[in-house]
């Protein structure tokens, strides 16, 4: 691996050490900046030699350095898939606009994911800032036309808004406001794409659920990490996707 995506992976997995920050603190509403980070068991304040992203994880074997608590595999798992992200992404788009804001959109979607799996809940202060930033940033810098996201946006809103009132409930509040942010980064033909992707491994797991554990069928699985992963699916793929897709019909 050379300097650059060197730098580039090293830079996501320090991020990722905030986005885990970010997926404890924001449930809970707490500061992201104060106190600094300690351990949630004891409240030990970790050194900085100890909250070195992935690498720390591994020296302590996963256990707080002063009460030996079992620290999350969260962690590095977090700082590891940013960090690949990122890579990813400056193998694609190189040190560029559209790879800073494809950036940072991974991230939020990264930390929307581990939110609602942990609390069945999607913050709007990461979703609401982000179609305001997704917009802005087709107007400017990404390849959607300002157009087409701010279709994306109000579309997504619009249909999942639909599917909320006729569901009366099935459908959550952050769900409406999440594809409404997947489409202003991705323009409305990649935010159809994703709600398609989505559905699709929601289906597949919930019958999983279903056969392996026997989980009834009112067992709620949280759609935000579908969305996420159908979201970057058709980031990267979407155009290929989509014209395969096309294709066939």
């Amino acid at each position: 691996m050379t300097f650059v995506p060197f730098t580039v992976f090293l830079f996501g997995a320090v991020v990722g050490s905030f986005l885990n920050v970010c997926i404890y603190r924001i449930p809970r509403k707490e500061s992201l900046v104060f106190p600094g980070s300690h351990c949630p068991a004891c409240n030990a304040p970790i050194r900085f030699y100890d909250n070195i992203p992935i690498a720390s994880w591994i020296f302590l074997f996963g256990k707080c350095r002063t009460c030996r608590h079992p620290i999350s595999f969260q962690y590095p798992l977090v700082e590891a898939i940013n960090a690949g992200g990122y890579l990813y992404l400056y193998f694609r788009f190189n040190l560029s606009g559209p790879m800073v804001l494809y950036a940072l959109f991974f991230s939020a979607l990264l930390v929307i994911t581990f939110i609602d799996l942990h609390h069945k809940i999607i913050p709007d202060v990461i979703s609401l800032p982000g179609i305001g930033i997704g917009l802005l940033a087709c107007l400017f810098v990404l390849p959607p036309d300002f157009l087409d996201a701010l279709t994306g946006a109000a579309l997504g809103w619009g249909l999942f808004y639909l599917i909320a009132l006729v569901s009366r409930g099935g459908m959550g509040g952050g769900d409406i406001k999440l594809i409404a942010m997947i489409g202003a980064f991705l323009g409305w033909k990649k935010m159809l794409l994703t709600i398609m992707l989505g559905a699709l491994g929601g289906s597949v797991v919930g019958i999983a659920l279903m056969i392996l554990f026997k989980k009834s069928r009112k067992y709620a699985v949280p759609f935000g990490p579908f969305l996420a992963v159908g979201a970057l699916a058709s980031l990267f793929w979407g155009t290929s996707l989509i014209e395969w897709y096309l294709r066939l019909v």
